[in-house]
């Protein structure tokens, strides 16, 4: 989707891609083959790029401190990108800039695990300090009992922790915004974020039933920490609607699920803001294309579908001829998001009626079961 940002700009990227046959590396052509972890594979990537940028957070920090070291341009730099790799790091320098977060400590212990659930109540959370996303990396932790079910081995394997209060919240909310390397920023409006088992399923732009001050908080947070966090490109700050206000949850350095709907609902796209703010051009509009605009991720279905993409695509069209469709190229598996659908609409509830039908077909070859496909539920 970068990708196909770049080519309006007169850009090309060169992917670098643990396969041939990864998603970005289909679409490109110029692909380096190699890991992300290997500093070599890294620095013979880099060799003639203007611009180093990321479409995941797992490229080890130190590597790039060397890249930079070496004159690599690198954008989100890695003093921004820490915070979005280390849980830990990001909770502090939230917390120091006096913006909302839970009440969170380090652990390395059952006892201080179990210390801190006394203090904070149960259920508290774990996480993993670096390397979760989707849901993994995360443990919920409802009474004393579960603590030890679950810490000793986390310990054992060397992972590093951080226990959170669970927040009393009512949705999950995402504030998107971009800034480039001398400050101008921008940000779309904040959307709701839809969560299953831990997988975002839905996001619905705008957020339904936000007040507007709360909404403009929100923007203004997410701009104040790209700010003083340094970040150049996208940012998406994930957030809970607590019962006390919003509660900052996570933070991600590049584009992001939450920002998949501005393809084809917002002036600019994530893909190609980011694009403008890591080359340091001007940033683009982000006004809405319409009133209400829902995406909903196509996951991979519990069982193979008896149709293949391209029979699927075709009856969806001619029920949804309106919806727009991103296949990723990804082998489908349970659970795994291979592609997206986005609706744009004028009635919040229409559109995400639409969304969320477009997307289980796609991933079932079926309609879901109580549903009137011609309209309502």
């Amino acid at each position: 989707m970068t990708h196909q940002a770049a080519i309006p700009l007169g850009q090309s990227l060169r992917v670098l891609a643990v396969s041939e046959t990864d998603p970005a590396a289909l679409v490109s052509g110029d692909v380096v083959v190699g890991h992300h972890t290997d500093l070599e594979a890294l620095r013979s990537f880099a060799a003639g790029c203007d611009v180093l940028t990321f479409d995941h957070e797992h490229v080890p920090n130190e590597h790039l401190r060397a890249l930079v070291a070496e004159g690599v341009r690198v954008h989100p730099g890695p003093d921004a990108l820490r915070y979005a790799q280390d849980k830990l790091a990001m909770r502090e320098r939230l917390a120091d800039l006096g913006l909302p977060v839970p009440p969170f400590a380090p652990v390395a212990s059952v006892d201080e695990v179990l210390k801190f659930g006394v203090a904070h109540g149960w259920p508290c959370v774990l996480k993993a300090i670096s390397g979760g996303y989707d849901g993994r990396g995360v443990w919920m932790l409802n009474t004393p009992e579960s603590v030890h079910r679950t810490v000793p081995e986390l310990l054992e394997s060397g992972t590093r922790l951080i226990a959170e209060q669970c927040v009393p919240m009512r949705r999950e909310l995402a504030a998107l915004v971009a800034r480039s390397p001398f400050g101008q920023g921008g940000a779309w409006p904040l959307v709701q974020t839809v969560q299953e088992d831990g997988i975002c399923v839905e996001v619905l732009a705008p957020a339904p039933d936000v007040p507007a001050e709360s909404a403009a908080y929100a923007q203004e947070m997410a701009l104040r920490i790209a700010e003083e966090l340094g970040v150049v490109g996208v940012l998406a700050v994930e957030l809970f609607d607590g019962r006390d206000g919003l509660v900052v949850n996570e933070l991600a350095m590049r584009p992001h699920n939450s920002g998949h709907w501005t393809i084809e609902g917002a002036r600019t796209s994530q893909f190609e803001q980011h694009l403008r703010a890591v080359l340091d051009y001007p940033l683009g509009a982000t006004d809405p294309l319409a009133p209400a605009v829902v995406m909903a991720n196509v996951l991979g279905a519990p069982a193979a579908p008896k149709m293949g993409p391209d029979e699927r695509l075709h009856h969806l069209f001619a029920r949804f001829p309106d919806a727009h469709v991103h296949l990723y190229g990804k082998a489908e598996r349970p659970g795994r998001k291979i592609g997206h659908v986005t609706v744009l609409g004028e009635r919040m509830a229409e559109v995400r009626r639409r969304a969320r039908l477009a997307a289980h077909w796609l991933s079932h070859a079926e309609w879901p079961d109580g549903w009137d496909i011609h309209g309502g539920t």
